[in-house]
């Protein structure tokens, strides 16, 4: 096809990097965009999510390939994953065609560009060569024309809960999916956490993901001291405790650790307290600590990361892409309800203007320093 452009539009792309080494120290970066080549897209970022989520894409960036994603040059630093939308700037690629919107993975940046490949009518995965060996669901490029899931009025909402819910979705399916490893409680650390409370939002109605209602499992949330009311006031957690309260739970009950907090400390506090009651350690991911999971010589169950991907390929295959899309769709929309009902929500957007806000934005996040009650997203320049 001819080569697509709207006129008039600034070629100079803007990136967010974040140091690897000390993930809360950031710079932009600004260079001149060169013409594309044959086969290539311009995607123009519209807007992006900043949730802990990110800072765990960056605390994860060697071990788990995220830096990979979108090069810097430069080796000390690397620009970190987030959610978003984009509109196409310009186009050398049949099927993706100039103004069309896509939902998708992308840097902190204004610009994006790619080689969009496997073009179908549900959009496109960017098939750059330093794409081609890395996990293909971050690669992909969903059309919101052609996603039943998108409402316009609703960009917000997913670009924040959407990579988040995914998560909550498939880790409360794999709890279900192996019956909680016998537990008779879960304790869940960072319950204020989205992607915790997802999970919690779900395991509260096991008929979201499929299962069927099975023995009373008690879902126990650690939070700190300032979030106590916040995380009690959701409702989806049967108990709600301060770190300090760990040591009045019964350590004889089977209990399933969920870790959204990768607090080394207190992770040796819940293994020691309930020694061989300990049925599993599930370790969700964390924002504040950049370690990947290391041998440990603690009482119990070695810790066991858990990666999404892996359970959404087992379920595509045991449900059928189909069945798995309508049930999580459905589970999505329960979710947006509840977080967004006017008479108490469980969210307040907040939106920033330019990429000059996310250095800030990334540093605050990184030590812990926003409201669980808000949603960061920004529109760049």
């Amino acid at each position: 096809m001819p080569h697509e452009t709207i006129t008039a539009q600034p070629r100079q792309l803007k990136r967010l990097f974040s140091r690897k080494a000390a993930l809360a120290e950031t710079l932009l970066d600004e260079q001149a965009v060169d013409p594309l080549g044959p086969g290539d897209a311009l995607l123009a970022i519209r807007r992006l999510a900043l949730t802990t989520n990110n800072i765990t894409y960056a605390a994860f960036g060697d071990a788990m390939q995220y830096w990979q994603f979108f090069p810097t040059g430069r080796p000390e630093w690397g620009a970190m994953p987030v959610w978003g939308f984009a509109d196409v700037l310009e186009s050398n690629v049949e099927g993706v065609a100039v103004g069309e919107r896509f939902y998708g993975y992308f840097p902190i940046a204004n610009l994006l560009r790619v080689q969009p490949g496997r073009v179908t009518d549900r959009g496109f995965y960017d098939e750059a060569p330093h794409r081609r060996e890395l996990t293909s669901a971050y690669n992909q490029y969903t059309r919101c024309s052609a996603d039943a899931a998108y409402r316009a009025d609703a960009e917000n909402l997913q670009i924040l809960l959407r990579p988040l819910f995914i998560t909550s979705f498939m880790l409360a399916d794999f709890l279900q999916d192996n019956a909680f490893f016998g537990a008779r409680q879960i304790v869940v650390s960072s319950a204020s956490s989205k992607t915790a409370y997802g999970t919690a939002f779900c395991l509260q109605q096991p008929a979201l993901t499929g299962a069927a209602a099975g023995a009373a499992v008690e879902r126990i949330a650690l939070t700190s001291g300032r979030n106590l009311a916040f995380v009690d006031q959701l409702g989806c957690y049967d108990r709600v405790l301060d770190y300090s309260a760990l040591a009045t739970l019964d350590p004889g009950l089977p209990t399933l650790y969920v870790d959204f907090s990768g607090d080394e400390a207190l992770r040796e506090r819940v293994h020691r307290h309930f020694g061989a009651a300990l049925v599993h350690d599930c370790y969700a991911g964390s924002a504040q600590n950049p370690s990947f999971l290391r041998e440990t010589s603690l009482p119990g169950p070695a810790p066991q990361f858990f990666f999404a991907p892996v359970q959404i390929a087992k379920r595509n295959k045991d449900w059928g892409y189909g069945l798995f899309n309508q049930r999580f769709k459905a589970a999505q929309e329960a979710f947006y309800g509840r977080v967004s009902d006017p008479r108490d929500p469980w969210l307040t957007v907040r939106e920033h203007h330019g990429l000059a806000a996310a250095p800030a934005l990334v540093d605050a996040l990184y030590h812990g320093r926003l409201d669980p009650k808000e949603g960061q997203v920004v529109v760049p320049d």
